[in-house]
Order: structure tokens, then C-alpha cells, then sequence
């Protein structure tokens, strides 16, 4: 804890600034930097506390949102919040800390224009926030890195709609029905919220476009979920995990418990029930893992990698530092069993975000901690438009009323007053119109028309439909 770490310039000795380090610009990094400029103005602006917020991205990712984004529910900029224009008070650096040295203080820090210059900054702080979130968990699977796509950033979200809807239009331009089965057969490989709400958005907007093709039917398509346990949707229960399974394969979606896949060598997904698919779409969403800069540093780790934190959330057995959301094992004080600890997940990040907030601010001015306490209330799935499942404060609700609670909840979580209008300004116009069905694939290589144009070869990207 610091002691007195605001105090009064003398004559001798002047005012020191304090500066606070978060790695992160996601839930938690966002949440934390809107607390703290909040509850430090006035010592941001005499110049006692700096906010240093180091990103890779200038913008906050809301997830949620990614599946209704990949649809062409939500726009993609609407689904983002900008960092440089919510976080006034606080210095905004893009870029990746890849090293952290706390008995020094110091974070190792590479930017933008780091690949120009070959050298990297260290950035000197006195209280560190460690919130990087998570990376996709990968498995050494034959031809995954290939062609495999992931599911956990916007990109990602885009060029899986973009890619859904160019492989639709490949089926119609072909006669060779090996080619035109590979196109249309998605798999999509994980149960959890990411896999079956990506699943389930992007098969009820392919199923849509199918009116504007005059040679491709919903029946065509192949829609198939593969989940290594014997449920998918745990958070919701197992009630409601077996309704998702029973609406999904009503919808023709090939959902397979117990199964894992095996390979996707040469574009054939081969799971380990022996099934083979021809396929050019393998959506990868089976778990996520601690972002690497935590084992970058001299913090402690538990045995999967997440930071030791104490139910005040900071780092245990180490002073000046926090940690919370993915990043963090956070105790759950809440359990009734011992060793428990918080699930990560949006829910915990956003409202840890707060009380780490406060108790940095509570640990400058020497106060006494918060501990943090949340029961788990409960989740909600959206499986398309107007389906859903959602298990909240012990009721259960399906179909119609648990999209609506879904889409009413993420409305009132995403951050700014701003990105709420939009987004419900968005909801309503889409009500009114039609969806809009197109691909913009070319905006992923938007130098090909050029260089084929000034004589060159145009680079595409192996792994895109090209």
C-alpha cells in the first residue's frame, strides 16, 4: 500500500506524480481508467497522478456484440468504444507491453513505431494495473494454423462475415459440386458463448441471404457445432444448454458432444467420430488462455497462468500492483466452497474494474480496502435474431424473451451514452428495413486493385477464400 503518496510540495521537497501503468484497454482497463480520472481529477489536473493506458488497439472491443456484428446487426465502429475520446484525462499509448520488471518499476513497451526503429521504451511507473485479457487457446491440430479463424476480435468478427458471404457466392458461380459443398460447410469448433452465439448469428443471416441466390437454398448448407464435453452453454445450465441443443438442430445444425477435431488438413475438418467434411470455414472458439505478458513478468502466477490476486484485487504478496478481470485469480468470496475463485467473465471484469478503481485510489490516500464481492447473477445467449436462452437470478427464459433480456442487457452494459444511441438507433432502423446482405472482402487487401493496375501481382492473403 502506499502511505501518503499525495502529499504537500515543501520547500525542499517538491510534489511527486504519481503515475498508474494499466496494461489493457479491454473491460477492465477501459472501466478502471473512467474510475480513476473520475475520482482523481483534481489531482490530475494539479499535476499530482498521471494515467498512462497502454493498448494495441486506440479502441475498447465490446464482445458481446461481436456475434450481432458479424451478422450485420450492429455497425463494426459502433461496437467499439475510442479510447483517446472517453479516456480524456488519461495518456492513451498504443502499443504492446511485452515485459514487466515491478521490483524496477518499469515496463518494457513496444509501439507502432517500434518496427521502424528497432527499439523499444521503458515506461517507469509507481502503481501497476495489469488487465491484457486473453488470447485464443490453441491445440497443435494438423492444418489449424492454416485454416483455422478465430472469433475473438473485430477483424475477426468481419472477415468471418465477409468470408460466410463470399463462400455463398462461390457455390452460385460453380457447377463442381465438390466445390460447392466445401463452401458451404461451416464448422465451428467450441460451446461456449463465442461458438454458439457466432453460430447461431451468422446461420440465421446466411439462412436470410439465401432469398437473393437463385441457386442456393438453406438446405444446402451445413452448419456444424463440435464440443469436446457433453454440453455446450454451461453458464446458462443444464436445462437450457439441452433447449440450445434441441433449437439448433431444429435450425438443421449438426451439433456433436464428445467430439473433438482432429485435423483440417487440405480443408477437410476430420472429428473424432470419423466424420470427414469437405470444408473451406473452420471457426475456431475452444477457449481462451492468459495473455503471454504474464509470464513476462516477476509477478506470481497460479498453475494456469493467471495472476495470484487478493479479494481487494491486488497482486498477492506484491505491493503497488492490481489485477483483475481474465488476467487475474481472483478469490470469490462468495463461494461456499474454499478456493473458488471469480469466473472470467464481462460480468466479473466490469464490476472488479470498479473497486480496483477505488481501492487504488483508497491505497494512495492510505484508507482501507474494498473487498470484492459479487454473486454470480446468471447469463444470456442470443442464438440469432429474436432467439435466445438466458438463466437469470433463477429463472429460466427461452425463445423471444431471453433474446429481448439479452439485447436490453449488453444495451445497458456497453460503455457511453453515445455508443448506447447508437446502437439502439441501429436496432430500430433494422426493424424497419431489411438486413443488409453484402461482402466486403475487398476492404481486407485495399492495395490489390491498385498494384494490379501499376503492373504487379496483387497480394491476397493465402488463408482468406481467395
Amino acid at each position: 500500500m502506499v502511505t501518503a503518496a499525495f502529499h504537500r510540495a515543501t520547500p525542499t521537497e517538491p510534489a511527486k506524480c504519481v503515475r498508474i501503468l494499466i496494461v489493457g484497454g479491454g473491460y477492465v482497463g477501459l472501466y478502471t481508467a473512467l474510475r480513476l480520472q473520475r475520482k482523481l481529477k483534481a489531482e490530475l489536473a494539479g499535476g499530482a497522478a498521471e494515467i498512462v493506458v497502454v493498448s494495441p488497439d486506440p479502441y475498447m472491443t465490446y464482445q458481446p456484440f461481436l456475434p450481432e456484428a458479424a451478422a450485420g446487426a450492429i455497425s463494426p465502429r459502433h461496437v467499439v468504444v475510442p479510447l483517446r475520446r472517453v479516456l480524456d484525462g488519461c495518456r492513451v499509448v498504443v502499443g504492446e507491453v511485452t515485459a514487466i520488471d515491478h521490483a524496477k518499476r518499469t515496463a518494457t513497451l513496444g509501439t507502432l513505431a517500434t518496427e521502424e526503429s528497432g527499439r523499444t521504451e521503458q515506461i517507469p511507473y509507481d502503481e501497476l494495473v495489469l488487465a491484457p485479457g486473453s488470447v485464443s487457446r490453441t491445440l497443435p491440430i494438423p492444418g489449424l494454423a492454416d485454416h483455422g479463424i478465430g472469433f475473438k476480435t473485430l477483424e475477426e468478427a468481419i472477415g468471418l462475415r465477409n468470408h460466410v458471404i463470399e463462400q455463398m457466392d462461390i457455390a452460385s458461380s460453380t457447377r463442381d459440386p465438390a466445390i460447392r459443398d466445401a463452401a458451404l460447410t461451416f464448422v465451428f469448433v467450441g460451446g461456449g458463448f463465442a461458438g454458439v452465439e457466432a453460430l447461431g448469428e451468422l446461420e440465421d443471416m446466411a439462412r436470410y441471404a439465401t432469398r437473393y441466390y437463385h441457386n442456393v437454398v438453406p438446405e444446402d448448407m451445413k452448419w456444424i457445432l463440435v464440443e469436446a464435453s457433453d454440453r455446450i452453454l454451461p453458464e446458462v445450465g443444464a436445462e437450457m444448454g439441452r433447449y440450445t441443443v434441441t433449437e439448433l438442430r431444429r435450425r438443421n445444425i449438426d451439433v456433436r458432444l464428445e467430439t473433438r477435431l482432429e485435423s483440417c488438413v487440405d480443408r477437410v475438418a476430420v472429428l473424432s467420430d470419423g466424420a470427414r467434411f469437405p470444408t473451406r470455414t473452420v471457426v475456431w472458439t475452444a477457449g481462451v488462455k492468459p495473455h503471454p505478458v504474464l509470464a513476462a513478468t516477476d509477478l506470481p502466477l497460479n498453475g494456469r497462468g493467471r495472476l495470484k490476486c487478493t479479494p481487494e484485487l491486488s497482486v498477492d504478496g506484491v505491493t503497488h500492483a492490481w489485477a483483475a478481470g481474465d488476467a487475474a485469480a481472483v478469490p470469490d468470496v462468495t463461494a461456499e466452497e474454499p478456493g473458488k475463485e471469480t469466473a472470467p467473465n464481462a460480468q466479473h471484469a466490469v464490476r472488479q474494474a470498479r473497486v480496483l478503481g477505488d481501492n487504488i485510489v483508497r491505497s494512495l490516500r492510505d484508507q482501507p480496502l474494498e473487498t470484492y464481492a459479487h454473486k454470480y447473477v446468471g447469463s444470456v445467449a442470443s442464438l440469432g435474431l429474436h432467439k435466445g436462452v438466458a438463466h437469470v437470478y433463477g429463472r429460466k427464459l427461452k425463445g423471444y424473451p431471453a433474446w429481448f433480456m439479452h439485447r436490453t442487457y449488453h444495451l445497458s452494459r456497453v460503455p457511453t451514452f453515445n455508443r448506447k444511441a447508437r446502437v439502439l438507433a441501429e436496432w430500430t432502423l433494422a426493424g424497419l428495413f431489411k438486413r443488409e446482405i453484402v461482402s466486403l472482402g475487398s476492404l481486407e487487401h485495399p492495395r490489390a486493385e491498385f498494384e494490379l493496375a501499376a503492373g504487379g501481382k496483387p497480394s491476397r492473403d493465402p488463408k482468406g477464400s481467395s
